[in-house]
């Protein structure tokens, strides 16, 4: 099974992508806001 290496891009891509999800969610505890979440086939709505 042949494993597949990152480029620099894909690092840099993943490490914002994890930057916004950290962002997302402090600005819905700070507007006190729920969050909507995809979750075993369903849309769950999580309070914070």
């Amino acid at each position: 099974m042949p494993t597949h290496k990152k480029t620099a891009l894909q690092e840099k891509i993943m490490a914002g992508m994890e930057k916004v999800h950290e962002n997302l969610i402090a600005f819905k505890q700070k507007m006190n806001s729920e969050l909507v979440v995809f979750r075993d086939n369903k849309i769950v709505r999580i309070k914070p």
